[in-house]
């Protein structure tokens, strides 16, 4: 049984420097001002193997996630009502569904992909993806980003 994703929150004097490269060539890229990830590595001093080792392991924390946009991808088994049960719970978390997508299953598994508008600035978006996490045919659930 895979273990589920743990979250932390570290203050930036303890993360190793790497992670804080990582950070930084990410934020680079999404205000474009670079124009490629080697440029961007290049700029803070990083090896491109280690930017793509983390680059989805870390994010910077908001105070307020209030207005927030959260991306999803998770693949999920073909199962009736499962997909009903991950909706449930962004519903529990007091969010709004965006966008969904869901792929075709394929040998019974099925790609799901969501964007969530997070509404309460209390909604603990880590907590509602260990929910999404612990449901019973639910599997690599991974934030792609936030806005």
């Amino acid at each position: 049984m895979e273990e589920a994703t743990a979250y932390y929150v570290v203050k930036k004097r303890a993360l190793p420097e790497v992670l804080l490269k990582v950070v930084e060539v990410n934020r680079l890229l999404e205000t474009q001002k670079v124009s490629s990830v080697q440029e961007a590595v290049e700029r803070v001093g990083l090896s491109r193997s280690s930017y793509y080792k983390y680059k989805e392991d870390i994010f910077p924390f908001h105070d307020s996630t209030q207005g927030k946009t959260i991306n999803l991808a998770c693949s999920m088994d073909d199962e009736p009502g499962l997909l009903s049960d991950v909706l449930k719970v962004v519903a529990d978390f007091h969010a709004n569904i965006l966008t969904i997508h869901q792929t075709i299953p394929i040998n019974g598994t099925a790609s799901l992909s969501l964007s969530i508008q997070i509404l309460d600035a209390d909604s603990d978006v880590f907590r509602m993806v260990e929910e999404i996490e612990k449901r019973s045919g639910v599997h690599k659930v991974k934030v792609l980003g936030r806005e």
